[in-house]
């Protein structure tokens, strides 16, 4: 970085640099083309799926895969494709996240969300295509050995299903008091956080490692790394809801006020629920010791979680 170069202005270009990879891998895994093994791509399906995949999102767990794997020399490619897997499986999430029997969200990334684009059966398949999507391209599509291959479908499986974002999912439905009396503790509202949104970002960093065969000791940085960085994500992502216009978020603000559901602001206050974010993101910052300055990038990408504003 030069004398003259704002701070964090590196990792912004580089963020939006693989946006745009991603976002271009996204199109080109979404057209309509028939590949090999399929039968058709029925149009209003795919019209579906690339609404809710294309044209937003900061793709930041494309970005924890890419920058972890080139820790270990693996072409940036290859940690393209993995990465671009995870988003799909993100952008699924998303999609169901915003149904009317979950979250029943209009909005998303300033659009209307799938099911009011289209309607609710559509935006179900689609969000059910885009998770074997998923899979099927870590399966098929990653330059890696069959080991590898393996190794990846496994651990995306096990961060999107019932131990990790799908079981986050099922408490955070518990938690606005569905099922019972409303989630009011703050270590139980840490799992569910750590289940919806940390699982998968911790496996984001933890692919890199993957692809790159990294060691134990490795491995396990990248994972704590991950697990810090997921937790401060969803405190930012609660304090954005409570000081933040919709126009600004992309998507409607103050709804797990509006449900009764309590987050870690209710639970310990503003103050505390700052603290908490600045102190994960230190942390995050603090397990990638043992990769010295190469993992520069990947820091800065622990304090964006604290900074942004949408």
């Amino acid at each position: 970085m030069s004398k003259n170069e704002a701070p964090g202005t590196a990792f912004d270009r580089r963020l939006s640099a693989l946006a745009a990879r991603v976002e271009a891998r996204l199109e080109e895994w979404l057209s309509d083309a028939v590949r090999p093994g399929e039968i058709a791509r029925p149009a209003r399906l795919m019209a579906a799926m690339r609404h809710g995949a294309l044209g937003g999102g900061k793709r930041l767990r494309p970005f924890l895969t890419v920058e972890a794997a080139a820790l270990f020399g693996v072409p940036e490619k290859v940690g393209l494709d993995a990465g671009t897997a995870i988003e799909c499986l993100h952008c699924y999430s998303l999609v169901h996240d915003d149904l009317p029997s979950m979250d029943d969200d209009d909005l998303r990334r300033g659009r209307p969300t799938v099911h009011r684009a289209f309607d609710e059966a559509t935006a179900i398949l689609a969000g059910d295509a885009l998770l074997t999507l998923a899979l099927e391209a870590l399966a098929d599509r990653v330059q890696a050995d069959a080991d590898v291959r393996a190794a990846l479908v496994a651990g995306l499986a096990r961060a999107g299903g019932l131990g990790g974002m799908v079981g986050g999912q099922m408490l955070d439905l518990a938690a606005e008091g569905r099922y019972g009396a409303p989630l009011r503790d703050p270590a139980a509202t840490r799992t569910l956080q750590a289940m919806k949104t940390g699982a998968l970002l911790v496996f984001s960093a933890e692919a890199g490692a993957i692809l790159g065969r990294a060691g134990a000791g490795e491995r396990a940085a990248l994972a704590a790394y991950g697990r810090a960085i997921g937790a401060a994500f969803q405190v930012a992502d609660d304090i954005l809801d409570r000081t933040t216009d919709a126009a600004t978020l992309g998507k409607a603000t103050a709804k797990d006020a509006q449900k009764g559901k309590a987050t870690l602001v209710d639970l310990l206050g503003m103050d505390a629920a700052i603290a908490e974010r600045d102190r994960l993101a230190e942390e995050a910052v603090a397990a990638l010791a043992p990769f010295g300055p190469a993992a520069d990038l990947l820091r800065d990408a622990a304090r964006f979680t604290v900074s942004r504003r949408s």
